[in-house]
């Protein structure tokens, strides 16, 4: 199995990001630092991340976590803040977040141990669409709308085309949906605030079709099945 693969199924981090650590030397295989890309690890091999033994996962789980506010989605923090892996009580695999949402946005985060499903999900070319409803400030006009649908520069990036539509506009502030397939860090945040609106909350409720329901805040839920095939497929 390569080498980020298997630091993904371990639950330690995605495939992305285990090639991030291996670059960096926080992994050793038989004690030896590891640096290149592309090494394959066999079940004799002894696999260390940051010092600490791991083994790959032989048992995939996938949750549905619905995000408070106030918490990270990283694995560590150095500023002590509440990460999501502390809302877990009952899961006994290490499990890692697909993607990300930003200390204060809520809403729908996929957590796995599964680094296909991650790598898929998480990837642009698979344009995997994320639903967001969010409140901003102002007016959100139909000519800002088309700037959004359009794609636009939110320094040094224009975003892919994107579906915006407006849900309710009120005097001070607007509600709006909109559906992005990339995950740049604040990418809706900078979105909004180039066209000139706040955003004031945000919530992710959908991934594809599999969206959020009823799940209460800070709760979460194993996807079912059909629910895991979708993703593979969509």
């Amino acid at each position: 199995m390569r080498l980020n693969k298997y630091i993904a199924q371990a639950g330690v981090a995605s495939r992305r990001k285990a090639d991030e650590l291996v670059a960096n030397g926080n992994v050793k295989i038989n004690g030896q630092t590891v640096r290149e890309m592309g090494v394959d690890v066999g079940e004799e091999d002894q696999v260390e991340v940051n010092g600490r033994p791991i083994k790959a996962a032989k048992k995939f789980v996938t949750i549905m976590l619905n995000k408070p506010k106030g918490f990270i989605t990283s694995m560590a923090d150095e500023k002590g803040r509440p990460m999501v892996t502390d809302l877990l009580s009952d899961i006994e695999e290490r499990l890692f977040p697909v993607g990300r949402l930003d200390f204060n946005t809520s809403g729908l985060l996929l957590m796995t141990n599964d680094g296909d499903l991650a790598q898929r999900l998480m990837h642009p070319q698979h344009k995997v669409y994320k639903t967001y409803r969010a409140r901003v400030s102002g007016h959100l006009s139909s000519e800002k709308v088309a700037k959004l649908a359009k794609g636009i520069d939110i320094g040094g990036f224009v975003t892919s085309p994107a579906r915006v539509s407006v849900i309710k506009q009120g005097d001070r502030s607007a509600i709006v949906e909109i559906q992005i397939f990339e995950g740049r860090n604040r990418q809706v945040r900078k979105m909004f605030a180039a066209v000139g609106n706040k955003v004031m909350e945000l919530e992710r409720i959908a991934i594809g079709d599999l969206r959020m329901g009823h799940l209460k805040e800070g709760h979460y839920r194993k996807l079912t099945p059909k629910e895991v095939e979708y993703l593979k497929n969509s």
